[in-house]
């Protein structure tokens, strides 16, 4: 991955720069064990958070939605991961899918079940509500909709609001693949089709 934008050193952001920066490095995503690194050895934003700080407004409000997807959300852990995952596999992001494989190994997936994952496969899962939620994402990545059935089928599951959540998830992983595509230059590998 050749990135196309420089990335920002700690000691040239402007302040408002330097608040969305404080919120990525200082926040949520860098309490508890480091899984991936956020930043390089020289303090520099990785992934898609360094292009984050081309527009503070935007970039502050982007950050904190996946701050709220990923630390104040009804799905378990297991399923937040795994639509990270399938997102991942969907738009062949290398640095979402090596980052949340990290996460998911912690969050007690199985080799097989990442390895499922990054081939854009679902898994064998024997909890009903994840493989319901898994084949909601898997609906939303490849047609972005859900028929009734699919529907009722994930209210049932994992309820309104988590059915917000996991859409809202859904967009927010496609997002950063697509920025990480546009200024990390990430080519994106072959995307494997959404079962």
């Amino acid at each position: 991955m050749v990135a196309r934008l420089a990335g920002f050193l700690p000691g040239d952001l402007t302040e408002e720069q330097a608040a969305v920066y404080q919120a990525i490095s200082g926040g949520p995503r860098a309490a508890g064990p480091q899984l991936f690194a956020l930043t390089d050895g020289e303090g520099r934003l990785r992934g898609p958070f360094n292009a984050m700080l081309l527009s503070p407004a935007v970039g502050a409000a982007v950050q904190a939605v996946g701050a709220a997807v990923r630390y104040r959300s009804s799905l378990s852990d297991r399923v937040r991961e795994m639509a990270v995952l399938l997102v991942a596999a969907h738009w062949g992001s290398a640095f979402e899918r090596e980052a949340h494989e990290a996460v998911g190994r912690a969050c007690g997936l199985t080799e097989e079940e990442l390895g499922s994952l990054r081939s854009g496969a679902l898994p064998a899962l024997t909890d009903p509500d994840e493989s319901i939620a898994l084949r909601t994402t898997a609906a939303l990545l490849r047609s972005g909709s859900l028929g009734d059935d699919e529907y009722n089928a994930a209210v049932s599951a994992i309820g309104e609001r988590g059915l917000f959540e996991l859409t809202t998830l859904v967009g927010y992983y496609s997002t950063l693949a697509l920025q990480l595509r546009v200024f990390a230059g990430e080519e994106g590998e072959s995307r494997p089709s959404v079962p």
